[in-house]
């Protein structure tokens, strides 16, 4: 079997993908707290709906919203240290972005329960990164053992 940490470096190909996964959710984070990229900047919130910021004018942000996807880029970036974390991180955070889809869809937009918040658009692409990350997590973590190193194909 070949190890797939050589001296700490990322090599599994399901590594790589946690990995420019995780940096786009820290590049989103902190692009969501640049005026500018984000419309209406001044009307940010720290949650709740009632915060009119838009990330590239589309994507309804708060400063919790923000710091979520730093989280997650964050949590994804130490799981991209291994193969098995990294195909954790893709099947697990898929399955919670999947989630927030249906969450989305089924809570009221000016609700206290839509306390991220979240728009239509953020709605369905947590469907399209749910569907992503699990497909991703799925088919490069399939040669994986339960030790974290792939299997010689």
């Amino acid at each position: 079997m070949a190890n797939t940490r050589a001296q700490g470096r990322i090599t599994a190909p399901v590594q790589k993908a946690a990995l420019v996964v995780a940096a786009t959710f820290l590049l989103v984070g902190v692009l969501g707290f640049v005026p500018g990229i984000t419309t209406d900047f001044d009307t940010m919130s720290f949650a709740g709906h009632h915060s009119d910021a838009m990330l590239l004018g589309i994507f309804q942000v708060s400063v919790l919203h923000n710091l979520v996807h730093l989280l997650f880029g964050a949590v994804g970036l130490a799981m991209a240290r291994s193969a098995l974390g990294a195909r954790n991180y893709l099947i697990g955070g898929g399955l919670i972005y999947l989630l927030l889809w249906v969450y989305g869809l089924v809570i009221d937009e000016t609700s206290s329960a839509n306390f991220v918040p979240l728009n239509n658009a953020d709605d369905w692409l947590h469907l399209a990164l749910g569907v992503a990350m699990i497909g991703l997590g799925v088919a490069l973590g399939r040669s994986l053992t339960t030790t974290g190193t792939a299997t010689p194909r």
